[in-house]
Order: C-alpha cells, then sequence, then structure tokens
C-alpha cells in the first residue's frame, strides 16, 4: 500500500478579461478496488465560478463550472490523498480463449470500447502489425503482451512531436510520441485484434526511491486498460504493469473522453500564459 497527496494546479491568463467562461475539469482520482481517496477538494479561482458536479457516462468524477463575471484569469487547483494498493497477479495464466472473447455475449458489457474512435484509428501499416500478432498469438493475452513489446521496440517517448489531435497512425509513423499517443497505438492495435481496451488517465509518482515526505514533481500521465474476462492495466510508456505509484482519474475509449480541463471563453484576445504544476508526495 502506498498513500500519495497529489497537487495539481492549472492556470491561464488572458490577455484581456473574459466575460464569460464554461469548463469541465477531471482532475479529482476516483476510488476503485485498487485505489482509495482519503481526501479531495477542487478549489477555483476567480471565486465567484457556479459549479456543479458528477459522474460522467465513464464514471469519472466532473467538475462542471461557468464564471459569468470579467475575470483575467482561471485557476483550478485539485489536490487529492489517495491509498494504492496494486494486485499482483500472472496475466499469463488466465483470461479467455480467442472463441471465447469473440462471443458476442462476453464482449456485450464492454462493448463500449471496442470500436476505433477517430484518434484510435489505425491504418494499413499499423494493420499488418497487428495482424500479424494476431496470427502468432495462440490467445488474447498472448497477443496483448506481444502488442506491448512492439511498442516498446519501435516508438520512443520524445515530447513535442505530435499534438492532442494525432492518432494512433500517424504517432506510430513517427516512432514517437508522449504518453497519449503511445495509449492510443496501443488501444488500437488492441482492438484491431478484437480485445476491448480503454484509455486511463491519472498520476504517476516518477521517483520510486524518494524518502516519504519528499514532494516531487509529478506528472499527468496516461495508460490502457483491456478486457480479458476482467480489466488487465498496462502503461506503454514506461513498459510496465501499474505500480502504486499510478493513481487513477479517468477512463473512457481515448484521450476526449478524459480531458483533465476543457471549456470556452468569450472575450479575452487569447491566452498570455499557461501554467500546469503537477506536485507528489508520498505520505505513507
Amino acid at each position: 500500500m502506498t498513500r500519495l497527496k497529489i497537487d495539481h494546479i492549472t492556470r491561464y491568463d488572458y490577455n484581456d478579461s473574459v466575460s464569460k467562461s464554461y469548463n469541465e475539469a477531471r482532475m479529482t482520482p476516483i476510488s476503485d478496488d485498487e485505489q482509495i481517496v482519503l481526501d479531495a477538494e477542487l478549489t477555483l479561482s476567480p471565486g465567484i465560478a457556479t459549479v456543479s458536479n458528477y459522474r460522467d457516462y465513464w464514471g469519472s468524477r466532473v467538475a462542471a463550472f461557468d464564471i459569468q463575471g470579467r475575470h483575467r484569469h482561471l485557476e483550478v487547483r485539485s489536490s487529492a490523498t489517495v491509498e494504492v494498493h496494486r494486485r499482483a497477479g500472472d496475466e499469463a495464466a488466465d483470461g479467455l480463449s480467442w472463441e471465447r472473447l469473440g462471443d458476442p455475449r462476453v464482449q456485450d458489457p464492454v462493448s463500449d470500447f471496442v470500436q476505433q474512435t477517430p484518434l484510435t484509428r489505425i491504418g494499413p501499416q499499423l494493420e499488418k502489425v497487428a495482424d500479424e500478432i494476431r496470427a502468432a498469438s495462440a490467445d488474447p493475452s498472448e497477443a496483448a503482451a506481444a502488442i506491448f513489446r512492439a511498442i516498446a521496440e519501435h516508438m520512443q517517448y520524445v515530447p513535442g512531436v505530435t499534438g492532442v489531435h494525432t492518432d494512433a497512425e500517424a504517432a506510430w509513423r513517427e516512432a514517437k510520441g508522449v504518453c497519449q499517443d503511445l495509449g492510443h497505438v496501443a488501444i488500437g492495435m488492441l482492438r484491431h485484434v478484437g480485445i476491448p481496451a480503454r484509455y486511463v488517465s491519472g498520476y504517476l509518482h516518477p521517483d520510486l526511491d524518494a524518502p516519504v515526505g519528499t514532494t516531487v514533481a509529478g506528472e499527468s500521465h496516461a495508460w490502457v486498460e483491456w478486457w480479458n474476462d476482467r480489466w488487465y492495466a498496462y502503461d506503454p510508456t514506461n513498459h510496465t504493469r501499474l505500480t502504486d505509484f499510478h493513481v487513477t482519474v479517468a477512463r473512457g475509449r481515448d484521450y476526449t473522453d478524459v480531458t483533465p480541463l476543457k471549456g470556452m471563453v468569450t472575450g479575452g484576445g487569447g491566452t498570455s500564459g499557461l501554467l500546469v504544476q503537477v506536485d507528489i508526495t508520498q505520505t505513507a
């Protein structure tokens, strides 16, 4: 078990005063079978926002808010303490056969994660790689492992090469990208071979050796979960199963379902500055 305190700040400064602002924030972790949120708070500046909280279709915690008065900045701060206890297990030792996984009655409960989206779509080049893996794999577990190996061998983590609209095929051609891109490539390949898969956003404490009580610069991060009689998680960016240093925030079909902060403004003349900061402290 690991206990992590997470502070995530996103701040926009505008060139001119904004008259109205409408936003959604998905920055608060969720409780599930492998983590428990002990406390969580979302604070906004300016403090004149009207806020409503709800769970979206995918189970993510959403703060929807609008600011009707004029303002020159928007700052969203999410603070949470989470206990994480990832379960151990040999994924190669269990799971379904190809025939069983392909049964519509088996896939029906996870049918939202079967079809490709614009961001997970793959073209002929990536389809060929996925088809070869499918033909050589005795079962879905073996195929998933081979897909993750292929991504590790072909792609590098390189920021600045891709953007939020880059799809899986384009990221594969570049052979470079960030966690969002590697996640979309993995999901696209998994879905292509018949394995339901979903996108997960969250936080990652990057230093396993940091002393308890030390605050480090954390990361907003993304990984994937794939279905094989239950959900399994894998981090294709770091080529590892999840650890107690991964904290789940939101799940969806792709990045567009879990965007940490999105919205629209009236006026303002554009953004003069953007600050995104994540600090994580292991407290136990």
